[in-house]
């Protein structure tokens, strides 16, 4: 529904975002919620209670709280956190007890102007197409009235923090972890995982150090994302001490950071490939599942100890679908989410750093050590680029469209051969590399990401990209890095 010139209400890869007193209200959460319950009406009988969680940034618990009373009128029962949580936090409890799923008010590592609500049906994974589907048709069936007054009876408070703490140590070697007594520096960044990751941690036997514990709904100033360009001052705290290692999460911690004990930034894809070797040395079987934009070392793993391997497009929900239905070892993707068969169909943040220190503490080997490790047995370094082309909204799907129909025969001299057009565009060379166009969910820009062998590759397929879009736009932004991965 589009009011006063904005934008319509629109479900993403990950639930609906926008700009907090712009685009993202009161009034448009009260529609947002009526949709969300005239989906759970033909889904959930009424005792059956929705859970509310909220990160940490402005309006986030009055969002929740609005969203609280809307269902209690609605003839829901509510139990809301009594604190900001963690999304993979809430997703735990909506799956371990009956219940009708959860909203989760948060935008993520989006910057603190911008709010989001998701919803998590009760199976604990990111809502599926054809769910956000139900919920968008129902808004303009529903009114965007603010609540009349709360029926305080349906709305209890509790404490997530216990049950998924006691969760995460019976995902893990609690005996080796404290044996290793590991010296971690964590920098929260403002965000839910405080109380949450460190706490942990100090449970397992590590010495802990914790950075900007505090609540501050603007971040320090900087997006909450997990990257090499935020983590100054947790590089700075591992230098200093000689820790072992730094770890970090997003703003509702379902994305993970890592540094090794030299300050170097551990970038997802190797993390993925560190975890899945660490978890098949520990016994642990199942598939592998990556999206589109993921590396392709993986399924080098997945045929070296012959594992099944799935591509997704991009969004964990793909993979929580495919964790719904096979036995799953682990599942990832290059923007930081990650967690594996034993747990949730939802990125968990907290657990894969935790599973980081638990690899360092079984192999008793450094981290940079056991990254390098794990990169020789998928085959050697594979060289990774973001790559963001500007260009009008109007013109990414026609460009998109005619390059599915006369592909180029090659790029940057390397043969094609074939073509994924499942989510945007994926061109699969003949020497392994690949290169996936795909448009932003939220700006007007397209997203190239592209995998090869040697650096040398490296520059000439990005140069081979310009060429190709240089007819369609005047100038061309480079990003490795940009605060909307999906």
């Amino acid at each position: 529904m589009n009011r006063g010139g904005q934008p319509g209400i629109c479900f993403g890869t990950d639930g609906w975002r926008g700009i907090i007193a712009d685009d993202f209200t009161f009034v448009r959460v009260c529609q947002v919620t009526r949709a969300i319950a005239t989906y759970l009406a033909t889904v959930y009988p009424l005792d059956r209670p929705v859970l509310i969680g909220y990160d940490t940034r402005f309006l986030a618990a009055e969002f929740a709280q609005t969203a609280a009373e809307v269902l209690s009128e609605e003839g829901r029962r509510v139990w809301q956190v009594d604190r900001d949580c963690p999304t993979p936090v809430l997703a735990y409890h909506a799956r371990s007890q009956p219940s009708a799923g959860a909203l989760m008010f948060t935008a993520s590592h989006n910057p603190a102007m911008y709010c989001g609500l998701k919803y998590i049906p009760h199976w604990g994974a990111p809502a599926p197409i054809h769910i956000t589907d139900a919920i968008s048709q129902a808004l303009s069936r529903v009114s965007d009235a603010l609540p009349q007054g709360t029926r305080g009876d349906r709305i209890t408070l509790f404490n997530p923090r216990p049950a998924y703490l006691a969760r995460l140590k019976e995902l893990l070697d609690l005996p080796r972890l404290r044996q290793a007594g590991l010296r971690v520096k964590f920098d929260a960044l403002y965000s839910v995982t405080r109380g949450y990751l460190d706490q942990a941690l100090r449970d397992y036997g590590c010495e802990v150090e914790t950075l900007h514990a505090q609540r501050d709904v603007l971040f320090g100033g900087r997006s909450p994302q997990p990257c090499s360009e935020q983590l100054e001052s947790l590089r700075e705290a591992v230098l200093r001490d000689g820790a072992d290692l730094g770890v970090a999460t997003d703003g509702d911690g379902d994305r993970f950071g890592i540094l090794d004990e030299q300050g170097n930034y551990c970038t997802p894809d190797e993390i993925l490939l560190l975890l899945t070797r660490h978890l098949y040395q520990k016994g642990e079987r199942g598939a592998i599942v990556r999206t589109l934009d993921t590396t392709h070392a993986l399924d080098q793993l997945a045929q070296r100890y012959g594992l099944d391997c799935y591509e997704t497009p991009v969004g964990f929900k793909y993979i929580g679908e495919i964790m719904g239905r096979v036995p799953v070892l682990i599942g990832g993707e290059s923007s930081g989410g990650l967690s594996i068969g034993r747990h949730l169909p939802e990125k968990d943040g907290i657990l894969a750093n935790l599973l980081v220190v638990e690899a360092i503490a079984l192999a008793q080997k450094p981290l940079s050590v056991l990254i390098q490790e794990a990169i020789a047995e998928a085959g050697g370094k594979r060289y990774n680029q973001r790559l963001d082309f500007p260009l009008p909204m109007v013109q990414i799907r026609p460009f998109l469209d005619n390059l599915r129909q006369t592909p180029p025969k090659e790029l940057a001299g390397i043969p094609l051969d074939k073509i994924n057009s499942q989510d945007g565009l994926k061109f699969y060379l003949q020497d392994s590399s690949w290169v996936l166009l795909r448009p932003s969910g939220t700006e007007p820009l397209l997203r190239a990401s592209l995998e090869t062998d040697s650096p040398q590759k490296q520059r000439e397929l990005a140069q081979a990209l310009q060429s190709l879009l240089a007819p369609f736009q005047n100038s061309i932004k480079f990003g490795v890095e940009n605060w909307d991965r999906e």
